[in-house]
């Protein structure tokens, strides 16, 4: 197991980076990297994987939201997806390692791998190996997570001394539509943490009071919270958590 360092626990962290669609700094962009370092906060984004192979910084399993385009991200090369502009900017669609040498070590970088497999299953691997390398050479602060354990599995066997964790929450029904009940009861009860090395997990911040997450973190485990949006829930969710993931007010970074 391979823990945190402490500026995961201290630095604030912005969601998909310090966005704010209103000034033209969108989700999972460069500008939105850019304003997250120079206000002091750590950086959260997230990784979807190209028809090549290759580790995409963008949330969305389909594209319509963010892009002018439409269908799954993971149908087009990397290459193609390169000169597809992101909605509300002119910035195009990011690789991992151009954004890894954006940031330089400047600021931690939470990597979250998106599930692939469907069903939170075990087809997962491409997308693991594509960060892997990606961070091989990389000598700032990084941790990487996702919310299928399988995947989390992957990143330690291909990524063994980078801190790793599972993000988690209540898994309700009417926002898990695509998992069927065992799964996500089997979810809901974080097992797999132990398995997979985990140091940390990143759970859902109006289900802090979970029985599991006051047992891990008894256990040594850190708990970061998502996605804070006011100085109120901020303040709520520090009684738990070690550290927020948040967007959509300025939270206050330390000196």
């Amino acid at each position: 197991m391979t823990m945190l360092h402490g500026r995961f626990l201290t630095q604030p962290i912005a969601h998909r980076g310090y966005h704010d669609a209103s000034r033209g700094v969108v989700e999972n962009s460069r500008a939105a990297f850019i304003a997250a370092i120079k206000a002091g906060y750590a950086i959260e984004l997230d990784v979807q994987l190209s028809a090549d192979g290759h580790a995409m910084v963008f949330h969305d399993y389909e594209m319509s939201r963010l892009t002018a385009q439409t269908g799954a991200l993971r149908t087009r090369t990397c290459d193609e997806l390169t000169k597809i502009t992101l909605k509300g900017c002119e910035e195009f669609i990011p690789t991992l390692p151009e954004i890894l040498t954006l940031v330089a070590g400047r600021v931690p970088l939470l990597i979250e791998t998106k599930d692939q497999d469907g069903a939170m299953g075990p087809d997962v691997g491409p997308l693991e190996q594509s960060v892997a390398t990606a961070l091989a050479d990389y000598d700032g602060l990084v941790a990487v997570m996702s919310f299928n354990p399988h995947s989390v599995a992957a990143l330690a066997e291909r990524a063994p001394d980078v801190p790793r964790g599972i993000v988690t929450c209540h898994f309700g029904a009417e926002h898990w539509q695509l998992l069927n009940e065992k799964t996500r009861h089997h979810l809901r009860c974080i097992p797999d943490y132990e398995r997979t090395g985990s140091s940390f997990v990143s759970h859902r911040h109006d289900d802090l009071t979970n029985p599991r997450i006051a047992e891990l973190k008894t256990a040594g485990a850190h708990v970061i919270c998502w996605t804070i949006r006011s100085p109120e829930d901020e303040m709520n969710a520090r009684k738990v958590a070690d550290n927020i993931t948040f967007e959509s007010y300025p939270a206050v970074a330390p000196s």
